[in-house]
């Protein structure tokens, strides 16, 4: 069961560009990105404290399909939502709209809890576990 999209508002600036003024590729991983941590945040759940807690996040796997470029000077909203999560991982669906409602991009990703003293899984910290269970 996938929860509510979290949107995040983004501006194509000329750095987010290749030569042509087209979004580079990439740089959608980076959209992505902050709005699943925008995401966390709205949910009250601080990342930076889970550093010092020896608790970290990395991505285990993710899928783009490309559909449309966005160009210099668009306005694009990029969404975030959790489609499942389980004891050491989250799977969230993104997408990346024109603020016309063309899909740009659509991308699932997996994220895993990770010891930082050793990069092994490690379970959800309760607290964003309880952030998300209440979310679904």
């Amino acid at each position: 069961m996938t929860t509510p999209e979290f949107e995040l508002p983004v501006r194509i600036y000329i750095e987010d560009t290749d030569a042509g003024g087209i979004v580079f590729y990439a740089n959608y991983l980076k959209f992505f990105e902050r709005a699943r941590t925008e995401l966390v945040r709205s949910l009250g759940v601080s990342l930076r404290e889970g550093l010092s807690e020896d608790t970290s996040y990395v991505v285990h796997s993710v899928e783009l399909k490309y559909k449309a470029p966005a160009v210099l000077d668009d306005q694009i909203v990029v969404t975030a939502s959790i489609a499942h999560v389980a004891r050491t991982y989250m799977d969230f669906e993104q997408t990346a709209r024109h603020v016309d409602g063309r899909v740009l991009v659509l991308c699932k990703v997996r994220v895993a809890c990770v010891a930082l003293s050793n990069l092994k899984p490690k379970a959800l910290p309760d607290e964003l576990a309880d952030a998300l269970v209440l979310l679904q």
